[in-house]
């Protein structure tokens, strides 16, 4: 589109989340007027640490942000997968991207911080729970809880694994549980029993569990996460601390000691759930990204990663598009092949035996199952 046209674009962006705050940069670079519409009143990120990819972090240097972003994080070389007790299956640098090789380790309220800290003032509207959206052609019209009506030339539902947007236009399908939680702390460095010495994620498996050392050393902490099986699909399931240290038997006695001492206080305790792939993320001015289109399993890393792609993707498609309509078809051709194999590959359970079937050819022959 040309610059006179992007320029005379009102975007609305719904969800301040990961994907919304980094659409609304992505368009507001291309001279849109952008506003971001976040149902909550005060935003506040919970959970853990997570691995902002080379690839995403060539999307923040494009945009101008990679220094506010990379400034609270701790850049990784490599992830190491191990057996529960500390036997290695599979080690691997990171997925270079160009001149960029390290993953930047970032904690999940940091990284928000630091999104919505590169947007203009006034951009960000709290407070602003959707009810509906219509798609009227050239512009659609948002309708909220508080009683305010927008009209926008494109909008961009970014409100995640709930999403109002994709209900009302695009699919009824609600979310799947994986059976599946999640136990999720920020703990100290020096409470890691000196399992934390570098800046690499690990992931130790075993009996259906998961358990990830995700350094953030830049903050002397380290994000310590526990994912196993459970029939329990309530979104924040009750558990106690017998229930977690239950599914660390048999691992590491180190790791059951950092679970031994949490702060079950401080424990963020989640059921796990994505979506179906969504079979069509547009309508004619209304389009899904993050979350809310693609909402997969965290077993790959690749949720807030996927909504950074997106948002860069769409940029994208609306330079280069002769249309709104254009660049939307443009958009979803290009990002839904891609998050429809992460979505299916997030749902495999990563047991020793499905590590080849994830990372093709990097298990090593000793560690083979024995046929």
């Amino acid at each position: 589109m040309q610059h006179s046209e992007l320029k005379n674009l009102k975007i609305a962006v719904v969800g301040a989340g990961y994907g919304g705050a980094a659409a609304a940069k992505a368009l507001s670079l291309l001279g849109a007027q952008v506003d971001v519409y976040e149902q909550a009143h005060q935003i506040r990120e919970v959970g853990a640490g997570i691995g902002l990819r080379p690839a995403t972090m060539n999307r923040f240097r494009q945009w101008g942000v990679f220094e506010a972003i990379a400034g609270v994080t701790s850049p990784s070389e490599y992830f190491e997968i191990l057996t529960a007790t500390g036997e290695p299956i599979m080690k691997e640098a990171w997925p270079a991207d160009g001149a960029q090789r390290h993953t930047h380790l970032i904690h999940r309220g940091d990284f928000i911080e630091a999104l919505l800290g590169v947007l203009p003032a006034g951009m960000v509207h709290l407070g602003h729970r959707l009810e509906g959206v219509r798609d009227h052609g050239e512009r659609s019209v948002l309708t909220f809880a508080n009683g305010k009506t927008v009209e926008a030339d494109l909008v961009v539902g970014a409100d995640g694994i709930k999403s109002v947007v994709r209900q009302e236009l695009f699919s009824d399908k609600g979310p799947v549980f994986s059976g599946e939680h999640a136990y999720r702390a920020v703990i100290s460095v020096d409470d890691a029993h000196g399992m934390v010495t570098d800046d690499n994620l690990r992931m130790y498996i075993g009996r259906g569990t998961k358990v990830y050392l995700l350094p953030l050393r830049h903050r002397g902490q380290v994000s310590f996460d526990i994912t196993a099986l459970c029939p329990d699909g309530a979104w924040s399931p009750e558990v106690s601390r017998d229930d977690v240290l239950a599914t660390v038997e048999g691992f590491d006695e180190r790791l059951i000691a950092i679970t031994r001492g949490l702060d079950m206080a401080s424990v963020n305790v989640r059921a796990v759930y994505d979506i179906d792939p969504v079979e069509t993320w547009h309508s004619d001015s209304v389009v899904l990204v993050g979350d809310a289109a693609h909402s997969m399993l965290h077993h790959q890393g690749q949720g807030a990663n996927s909504a950074i792609e997106d948002a860069g993707a769409l940029a994208d498609a609306l330079r280069e598009a002769d249309s709104v309509r254009e660049a939307l078809a443009r958009y979803q051709a290009v990002r839904k092949p891609e998050t429809d194999k992460l979505q299916a590959i997030s749902r495999q359970g990563w047991s020793e035996e499905e590590i080849e079937d994830v990372f093709p050819g990097q298990k090593p022959a000793d560690a083979a199952p024995k046929g």
